[in-house]
């Protein structure tokens, strides 16, 4: 039930952030003096609508995004003649600039507040994903692990007897340098011989040796079957690397880590490209990597997931990501994108400052028209991934959890 309803409020989520992205382009064009003729969620058959002023706002019959209809995007639109001097493409370049951008800002907009809201309910994770080794807390260790749950105990364990505290970072074991906490516990997990440890302590390098304690894992392999391992335990619980702003502090942390995060998105957005290798092994029957895109099936899925597991704060953190992700994504410069045409406004203003220079008149707006093949192609492309994408999330899914 849980898992539906999270599914359900993903999804509506990611049609609020659709329509919110629209919305940046109606408020920019309403308040430079072009006409925004129409607003709607949705597209296809109108379930209902309303007039106010000169702009119909609705609701269509299918949520898959939404649109704003501004007079004048190009020559080839039918304007009346009362709406031929507020024309978009007769407007004064940044005007046009600021439209163009104000969709992509809004989802800048919204991601920050989700990651504000994160902070104060919840606080905000490490996106690190190599974390340094440093003990968060210390306690005894069972003798055993069954479906990942370890065994009660009482006392003390390895790392409380060996003079291991909270906050303390260990930076060698054995003599080799140690960066992580995954570093650190292959080296724990191997056995139990005696470890010496280098711990740094308040600026203060100093060495402890431990023993780590043998404990049994129960599990299952992929088909079933049960399995048992030996390995190496000594109580550490590590830092994970959480910040907990205070509510003065909240806009601040989120601020960095949202700048954190648009790096990130950046990043992952450049590697698309390199990422249908990944898709196509994972669509005929290799394993899936974590790190393939997904489509908004797979995130609605994840975010269903997340709720299901009582992970809301995740749930709100992928919802951030995307309109992060949509943000960057539009202003790619191609069209149909917002980049594109924002790159059309950026080559007519150089191109007219060049024809001044030279005693010439301002040139004729770009002809779209002559366009559509390279923009048939983009969305050609575009839609061949995102094919690809969602095949991959609906014959191997990405396990978040």
């Amino acid at each position: 039930m849980m898992f539906a309803l999270g599914v359900v409020l993903f999804a509506l989520g990611l049609l609020a952030s659709i329509a919110w992205h629209e919305c940046g382009h109606m408020w920019a064009a309403q308040r430079t003096g072009m006409k925004v003729r129409r607003y709607f969620v949705g597209f296809g058959p109108t379930v209902w609508s309303t007039r106010r002023g000169e702009t119909e706002y609705g609701v269509k019959a299918l949520p898959l995004g939404g649109f704003c209809d501004i007079a004048g995007m190009t020559t080839h639109d039918e304007l009346a003649p009362e709406d031929e001097s507020r024309a978009m493409y007769k407007q004064k370049s940044w005007k046009r600039i600021v439209v163009l951008a104000a969709g992509p800002a809004q989802n800048l907009i919204l991601g920050f507040a989700l990651i504000v809201i994160m902070a104060l309910a919840w606080g905000l994770p490490s996106l690190s994903e190599s974390l340094p080794a440093k003990v968060g807390s210390v306690a005894c260790v069972g003798d055993t692990i069954n479906k990942g749950q370890l065994a009660p105990c009482s006392g003390e364990g390895p790392a409380q007897r060996a003079g291991l505290e909270p906050g303390d970072t260990v930076v060698a074991a054995n003599g080799e340098k140690i960066t992580s906490t995954t570093e650190l516990s292959t080296v724990l997990r191997a056995g139990t011989d005696p470890v010496t440890l280098a711990v740094e302590r308040d600026g203060v390098t100093r060495e402890v040796t431990l023993t780590p304690q043998e404990v049994t894992v129960n599990g299952v392999d992929d088909k079933g079957a049960p399995t048992t391992e030996t390995i190496g335990m000594v109580g550490i619980g590590y830092d994970d690397g959480w910040q907990h702003p205070s509510a003065a502090g909240a806009v601040p942390a989120a601020a960095g880590f949202t700048g954190d995060l648009v790096v990130r998105t950046w990043d992952s957005l450049l590697s698309l490209p390199s990422k249908i290798g990944a898709l196509w092994t994972s669509v005929t029957g290799g394993e899936r990597a974590a790190d393939t895109p997904v489509s908004v099936y797979g995130a609605s899925v994840i975010g269903g997931d997340a709720a299901d597991h009582g992970l809301w704060w995740f749930f709100v953190f992928l919802l951030a990501s995307i309109n992060f992700f949509l943000a960057l994504f539009n202003l790619v410069p191609l069209l149909p994108l917002d980049g594109g045409h924002m790159a059309i406004v950026g080559y007519e203003k150089v191109r007219n400052m060049l024809r001044r220079s030279r005693g010439l008149g301002v040139g004729a707006p770009v002809d779209y028209l002559k366009l559509m093949p390279i923009t048939y192609v983009v969305l050609v492309i575009m839609g061949g991934y995102m094919a690809l994408t969602l095949t991959a999330d609906i014959v191997n899914p990405i396990k978040a959890f």
